[in-house]
């Protein structure tokens, strides 16, 4: 790994310094991003792209029960600069290594430091302390000040629910986008994030967090609905209990007077904006991965294996043309098995129902054999990954994975945590270091953004937190094909999701219902397929039953085919709510897809960027009556063109993929 470390310890000049304020300024590598951070009776910051202010001053801060402020009235004891160049060896990612340019500015105050990174695409700022005792962290203040009113794609918690905000704290972190005014907040709800914000000069903002480790995750409001959002915080929790139903989740029933509860010396998370200056450069932005904490070196996570997993929640284990009665048992899973055996998939997840009880991990029902599955699996090279609700399985991370390891259960999908406060944040980190130990996956379901924890944990292989394919089972009036084309500019900006695209039941939009158990898409097949390049997803799920899969090979080898991580990743062209079109690669081959909204789109893309020639290439296409028949789709093997450009059609709801080899000379 390549370090440039060009360090200016206290020479770092103030830009002015009078009547105890000091101004600071960093700019980007590049010289096109700078913040401005300003210290006296507060400390405020401000950033501006080419020179035009995209963030006005903004105060930030953190006050403790015992009264000090970090950020308060204090001037730095020093002001040190550096300029870092380093390549990152990403692991389970859209690419394979990252460039990680920055320049960093880090104010030592009296008890704690306040660092501030600038990068080519996007600020972070963070807080350390240096205290050497316990602390409690009593409220912090994170404002996101803006010149104007500017538009804004936002996720309102609890869209449907007025409750107060400590009743909106609990949730599964999925909703649409609202798109309007920051001014025109509505007052009755937080926001979850990434948030993005529509500046001037086609610059667009999206404010997340990274390297969340223990502290509670942060929500938006804007209660005077003005320019400015302001940072929400969980409370710490003091009691938790289950809820009345199933036990699958915990619900806070008190409450501290303070959101954390800290060691002496810690880092607090970054409070992170992407920036681009158009759409599609936010789709391939890295900023959250790059500001996470590495792995470990001590520790090998080469056993880390990403894979595609035949999964029987989404299809309600609706199999057919067999002999025996689907549902919980062996001959059921037997056939998923049998299937992803067939096709080459590397996992089969056994989804709620396993278990006696969803309170009790440790009890299999009776209609399955585990360990004869387990077994019945790996002679045919699949493994099983188990579900668990978050209440059982927090009681105690550590047994079940030394029990399930051992079985040769190959990781959990945990689900139904639907809160940030720190003690539910560090039961992500927890039970990602403890799955780590015994060789086992993580897939977070139920749950909050990414914030780099799948860098920190590689075994931390998947995250739910977004409104997935699941939301047509049951969402009459849900628009999936927007939020389709909105999600890689915002949510994918935190990281991968656990999507579960792959339907082969495909809708128009007049001709979709929702039917919970043998649910459909909107949009077209196409649309489906290119999901599985465009969406980031290491450990990608095929929603739809076996029998419908064996009854549409074609489209079936395919996703089976795609890779589920990379080795580069290519922005081509998209604008957020309307179109996206990504290139991705692995080894010798590269993936070309593009997704539409509503509205048909004829697109040209340019290849400019495969250097090496290719002689042919595999197109999955919209069929001429996709607009009609969403399951119409053409695969046809054509000429690479000559001009490195593809001209494609793209039905209302649409997709298109693209299969290009490089040759070998």
């Amino acid at each position: 790994m390549k370090h440039v470390l060009i360090a200016i310890f206290c020479a770092f000049t103030a830009l002015s310094s009078f009547a105890g304020v000091k101004r600071y300024n960093l700019t980007s590598p590049d010289g096109k991003i700078s913040i401005d951070v300003v210290t006296g009776n507060e400390v405020t910051y401000s950033v501006k792209v080419d020179d035009h202010i995209v963030l006005a001053p903004s105060k930030i801060g953190m006050k403790l029960t015992d009264g000090t402020v970090f950020g308060g009235s204090s001037t730095p004891r020093s002001a040190k600069t550096i300029s870092v160049n380093n390549q990152i060896e990403a692991l389970c990612y859209t690419k394979k290594q990252i460039v990680d340019l920055y320049k960093e500015l880090k104010l030592s105050f009296s008890g704690y430091e306040l660092i501030f990174r600038a990068y080519n695409d996007g600020v972070a700022y963070r807080f350390v302390s240096k205290r050497r005792k316990p602390f409690q962290v009593l409220s912090e203040t994170a404002d996101f000040s803006f010149p104007a009113s500017w538009p804004a794609f936002i996720p309102y918690v609890c869209q449907n629910d007025e409750g107060e905000f400590n009743e909106q704290l609990h949730n599964s972190f999925e909703s649409p986008y609202t798109r309007h005014a920051i001014a025109s907040w509505d007052k009755k709800h937080l926001a979850f994030l990434p948030l993005m914000i529509e500046a001037d000069h086609g610059v667009k903002l999206c404010i997340t967090e990274s390297d969340l480790l223990d502290y509670p995750g942060m929500f938006l409001y804007n209660g005077d609905c003005d320019n400015t959002l302001s940072g929400y915080f969980p409370e710490f929790a003091l009691e938790k209990s289950v809820g009345d139903g199933d036990g699958r989740s915990l619900y806070v029933q008190k409450t501290a007077p303070y959101i954390a509860e800290c060691e002496g010396e810690c880092t607090f998370p970054w409070r992170a904006i992407g920036i681009s200056r158009n759409d599609v450069e936010m789709a391939n932005n890295d900023l959250v991965y790059k500001l996470a904490s590495a792995p470990d070196s001590k520790q090998d996570f080469s056993w880390v294996k990403p894979g595609k997993v035949a999964w029987d929640w989404w299809n309600a284990m609706n199999i057919y043309g067999v002999d025996f009665k689907s549902g919980v048992n062996n001959e059921t899973y037997k056939y998923y098995i049998d299937f992803a055996s067939k096709f080459g998939i590397q996992y089969v997840i056994m989804d709620e129902g396993w278990s006696i009880g969803f309170e009790d991990l440790f009890h299999v029902v009776p209609q399955i054999d585990l360990k004869g599955l387990i077994a019945y699996a790996e002679e045919r090279g699949v493994g099983i990954i188990l579900w668990a609700g978050y209440g059982p399985f927090q009681k105690d991370v550590e047994k079940a994975c030394k029990i399930y390891s051992e079985m040769g259960v190959k990781g959990f999908k945990v689900d139904f945590m639907d809160a940030c406060d720190q003690d539910v944040v560090r039961f992500h980190r927890d039970a990602a270091s403890i799955a780590a130990k015994y060789h086992m996956l993580m897939d977070f379901h139920g749950t909050y953004k990414p914030t780099g924890l799948h860098r920190t944990y590689p075994n931390v292989i998947n995250y739910e937190g977004v409104y997935g394919l699941e939301n047509m089972k049951w969402a009459d009036e849900a628009d999936q094909v927007t939020y389709d084309v909105t999600i890689p500019y915002i949510r994918f900006f935190a990281g991968p999701a656990d999507y579960t695209q792959g339907a082969m039941r495909n809708a128009t939009k007049g001709n979709f219902r929702a039917v919970n158990s043998e649910a459909m898409s909107q949009g077209t097949r196409c649309r489906q397929l290119a999901q599985y390049v465009i969406f980031s997803s290491p450990l990608n799920m095929l929603c739809d039953a076996p029998s419908n899969y064996l009854k549409e090979i074609e489209c079936t080898e395919y996703i089976a085919s795609v890779p589920e991580v990379w080795d580069e990743t290519v922005a081509i062209d998209g604008k957020v709510g309307e179109y996206i079109v990504l290139a991705r690669r692995k080894n010798d081959t590269w993936y070309v897809a593009a997704l539409t909204n509503w509205d048909s789109r004829d697109i040209e893309i340019n290849l400019d960027f495969i250097k090496s020639p290719a002689n042919s290439m595999t197109i999955f296409r919209d069929g001429v009556n996709a607009d009609k028949v969403a399951r119409d789709y053409k695969k046809v093997t054509t000429e690479y063109p000559k001009n490195k450009v593809i001209k494609a059609h793209l039905a209302p709801g649409g997709g298109f993929v693209a299969i290009i080899k490089e040759s070998q000379l």
